[in-house]
């Protein structure tokens, strides 16, 4: 038997209103810190509200019920962890350094589950277009990258060192993972042996040697091996 349009609406409303209600005392620092404890919670007490409201057998103060325990629990949960360092570890995990001293920790984002790519896009995001620029990164419990950039790239105004302003050039990724970037190669008017020179300048012989490579035009080329030892 399908649900009425009315017994729904009325589920709805009151699911809407509880878990608005539960997110309230949770607290913004967990709505913005989202650790995967806090993300697999969500998704369980989503999945009982919306079983729910579809379910005509299922009445109202059953879901009532339901969502208040399980956000009891959470609340719980939450509390326990902040008296009790030992278990935050285990339950919502611990930051991970994936650059350390200007160094890729490939152990570190395979275990992880992170590439070049995602790692290039979280950098991005954090005002950062080029690995160079980083002297530590360290992933977060809840995805986020945080860095620390090495001195020479840390900000200064022009004011402070009174210097008229000089062109800004974007960084161009060359090499990932061992393959070349063929289209941004052409579009930055260089070709595939301008890149091979290079390489061979710095000591290696084939992209394949290469994790990541890229380029900009007031700083040159900057190249990050799969060994762990840097150019």
């Amino acid at each position: 038997m399908e649900p009425g349009f009315m017994d729904m609406s009325i589920k709805i409303l009151i699911g809407f209103f509880l878990l608005f209600m539960i997110t309230r005392l949770l607290g913004k620092t967990t709505i913005r810190h989202l650790t995967p404890f806090d993300f697999v919670s969500a998704i369980v007490l989503s999945e009982l509200l919306g079983n729910g409201i579809f379910e005509t057998n299922v009445s109202i103060f059953y879901i009532i019920y339901v969502v208040l325990l399980w956000g009891f629990l959470m609340i719980i949960m939450e509390k326990y962890l902040l008296k009790h360092r030992s278990m935050r570890g285990l339950l919502e995990g611990k930051p991970s350094i994936i650059i350390r001293n200007g160094k890729i920790d490939r152990e570190q984002l395979k275990q992880n589950r992170m590439n070049i790519n995602q790692l290039l896009s979280s950098l991005r995001q954090s005002e950062t277009f080029s690995l160079r620029e980083v002297a530590y990164a360290i992933l977060e419990t809840n995805g986020s990258v945080s860095i620390l950039k090495k001195n020479k790239y840390q900000k200064v105004t022009l004011d402070d060192l009174n210097l008229p302003p000089s062109p800004t050039y974007l960084c161009t990724t060359l090499i990932t993972d061992g393959e070349m970037i063929e289209a941004n190669l052409k579009e930055l008017g260089f070709n595939k042996d301008w890149l091979t020179q290079q390489l061979i300048a710095h000591g290696y012989t084939r992209v394949e040697d290469v994790l990541y490579a890229d380029w900009i035009y007031d700083d040159g080329i900057y190249i990050v091996p799969y060994q762990s030892k840097q150019a």
